[in-house]
């Protein structure tokens, strides 16, 4: 059989249940899918690969999810560093209105799609505004983005767009969009419980059910974020996200720092995800969320690296590290080992966007969402255990070839399907 592409030669990572390792291994990939995973021998025995990618000396494992990013931030990087979550939030929602427009949110996209490339990560879930942009743009690149509508009841929102209308032109676009499909699926993003109010956290919710999206929202970044909630409606974030009935399987919340036992029991009880991101929330001080507690509960754990403005790079793989680094701090090394961390970035990641069927491992019947990391460096050798490797040693810049949904989009660390230049020069024009 003559299939569009063959990855073989070098060790697979499957991120199966498993966590099988095939050394020597090949995946055959066809029309977007992964139509088989062994031994190269083997594999390449059933299949005539139209295209090939020789991973010898490499290691191949699932593309990266971030599962909480704002990509257009690249526009902003650096302009708000060492200062706190409630100084951040100033600082750039004023930058946002003055800034942001379907043009300027593309160009800032365009950048940041090839910092993903780069760096292993084969989709995002993005909030953000003028999501069409950015939706343009990384469809042109061939990159996986999960994206949709966001809500944030600001008095001059950058789009101009008031709360009053924004519910009828989001069901326009979930309308367009269809069903879930492949691996993607609609997504609605309710910025948090302090800049929307309970009644449209509800109706937003509601609409996201109507259509079988995946709802995101900001939830306990901080104790200031927590206590102000608290004030205004008696009730802390998740308490008040579960009072309203919002808690479920189809709601990821970013950060969850500032979390009590009985609302990590609730998180588990419902079946809501969390989107982890131990980078931003270590630079904005607000702390280290409770990561051991909530896998021992059973909560979905995934990673997310914010945006660059808050975390200053997209480096899930960085991510990684410091997610089995920090909560070691507490005394326990156990406490996120490198297996952990690395499906944290991988099936954890596709569980909590509720794509874990398509994407996430290296298993026939997925999506072929890939990378290969080159293991020649010297930081990398001997390789004793992958998954150690990948948590403490490995660099984004390891990654030599990207694959997304069959398509190489990075070959041998060059850009195939983005003028990384010229997105280069178009943002830097801008600021």
């Amino acid at each position: 059989m003559t299939i569009d592409l063959l990855v073989s030669g070098g060790d697979v990572l499957t991120v199966d249940e498993a966590g099988t390792v095939v050394r020597d291994g090949a995946v055959a990939v066809h029309e977007g899918e992964i139509l088989a995973v062994g031994p190269a021998a083997d594999v390449t025995a059933r299949f005539t690969a139209a295209e090939s990618v020789d991973a010898t000396g490499c290691l191949v494992l699932p593309g990266l999810i971030n599962t909480h990013t704002h990509l257009a931030m690249t526009l902003l990087r650096g302009r708000a560093d060492d200062v706190t979550l409630q100084g951040f939030l100033e600082r750039v929602l004023t930058w946002e209105t003055e800034l942001l427009g379907p043009r300027n949110v593309a160009a800032a996209v365009r950048l940041a799609v090839a910092e993903s490339i780069r760096a292993g990560v084969t989709s995002a879930l993005d909030m953000y505004w003028f999501h069409e942009a950015a939706e343009q743009t990384a469809r042109e690149a061939g990159w996986r983005l999960h994206t949709g509508p966001t809500f944030m009841d600001v008095p001059e929102p950058p789009d101009g767009m008031p709360y009053e209308k924004r519910l009828d032109w989001a069901r326009r676009d979930l309308a367009a969009r269809g069903g879930a499909r492949g691996g993607t699926r609609p997504v609605l993003f309710a910025h948090s419980t302090y800049a929307l109010a309970p009644d449209q956290l509800v109706e937003i919710a509601a609409l996201a059910r109507e259509f079988g999206a995946l709802l995101h929202v900001h939830a306990a970044e901080n104790a200031t974020e927590v206590a102000t909630v608290e004030v205004k409606y008696g009730k802390r974030p998740v308490e008040l996200l579960d009072s309203l009935g919002l808690l479920g399987p189809d709601l990821l919340l970013a950060h969850a720092v500032d979390l009590t036992g009985p609302e990590i029991a609730a998180l588990a009880r419902t079946g809501t995800s969390v989107a982890h991101c131990p980078v931003s929330n270590l630079k904005l001080g607000c702390g280290v969320a409770p990561v051991p507690r909530l896998l021992s509960a059973g909560v979905t754990v995934g990673l997310g690296t914010d945006g660059a403005v808050s975390s200053n790079t997209l480096d899930v793989l960085g991510a990684v590290r410091q997610a089995a680094l920090i909560h070691k701090a507490g005394g326990d090394p156990t406490a996120v080992g490198a297996e952990q961390a690395v499906r944290m970035a991988t099936i954890e990641g596709a569980r909590a966007l509720g794509l874990g069927d398509h994407l996430g491992s290296l298993e026939a019947g997925k999506r072929a969402d890939l990378i290969v990391l080159d293991l020649g460096a010297p930081h990398l050798r001997p390789l004793h255990d992958p998954w150690s490797t990948l948590a403490y040693a490995a660099h984004s810049a390891d990654v030599r070839d990207t694959v997304v949904d069959g398509r190489v989009l990075m070959r041998n660390r060059t850009l195939g399907t983005l003028d990384e230049d010229a997105a280069l020069s178009v943002l830097e024009a801008l600021v």
